[in-house]
């Protein structure tokens, strides 16, 4: 895998847990649009590549670049994965609360497939009503599943992306 250039520490990377991620090319598009690295990390059965336009570079070019990080099928690989990797700045789409609470102990962000920006301010509160969930659903009761995915979702978590990425460069002054 292509690694951080050292002449734009100040450029964040862009993680994709692609494990049944819906936003998967939004999310490049956007490290596109800012000329960032991208990375698409999921389990090694998935065909990770085919999110990869021919003419993306894959190799560190001082801008733009996207590549793959493929993972065992264990749980939680990709997820490991990407902690290891991250540096504080790095911004990473997941749909995992676990996940999202680790990327901001790492001082990076973590923004949900539906745009949802993860807060260090509530992410304790998000991982106990996950904690919560997981109880009942244990004792073999059931909890409320996510609604459909819509494309105002995807609309959401595009806009908010954009902000996020726009947020974590620092402005250039003539």
């Amino acid at each position: 895998m292509a690694q951080r250039t050292t002449d734009r520490p100040d450029r964040p990377t862009i993680f994709v847990d692609a494990d049944a991620c819906p936003v998967t090319a939004e999310a490049i598009a956007v490290a596109r649009k800012h000329a960032l690295p991208a990375v698409i990390a999921g389990n090694s059965t998935q065909n990770l590549a085919r999110h990869i336009r021919r003419s993306d570079p894959r190799e560190d070019s001082g801008g733009f670049w996207v590549d793959t990080l493929a993972v065992g099928v264990g749980a939680d690989s990709a997820d490991f994965a990407i902690v290891e990797r991250l540096s504080p700045g790095d911004i990473v789409v997941t749909q995992d609360i676990g996940l999202a609470a680790m990327v901001l102990g790492r001082k990076a962000s973590a923004i949900g497939v539906r745009g949802r920006v993860y807060s260090l301010a509530t992410i304790d509160m998000d991982m106990e009503i996950r904690h919560q969930e997981k109880k009942i659903r244990r004792q073999g009761g059931r909890t409320r599943g996510p609604a459909a995915f819509t494309d105002e979702d995807r609309e959401h978590f595009a806009a908010n992306l954009d902000r996020l990425v726009r947020e974590a460069i620092p402005r250039r002054t003539p």
